[in-house]
């Protein structure tokens, strides 16, 4: 994973499996993600832009 970025756009691909919380700053909308995959849509009522990394899920797993 890049150590340097901090937060995906919907629809960029997700760097390490977890689960991500909006840039809303309301913590209420939260995506679980696997590594790979694209992220998803924030939700409509979310006024963020991005998924930030809230807690990295299975970090041993080596990276393809």
């Amino acid at each position: 994973m890049n150590e340097d970025k901090t937060s995906w756009h919907p629809g960029e691909i997700v760097p390490a499996s977890g689960i991500y919380e909006c840039d809303c700053g309301g913590e209420h909308h939260w995506s679980t993600d696997v590594r790979g995959h694209r992220f998803p849509p924030l939700p409509d009522v979310c006024l963020g832009e991005y998924w930030t990394l809230k807690t990295e899920t299975h970090p041993e797993a080596p990276q393809a």
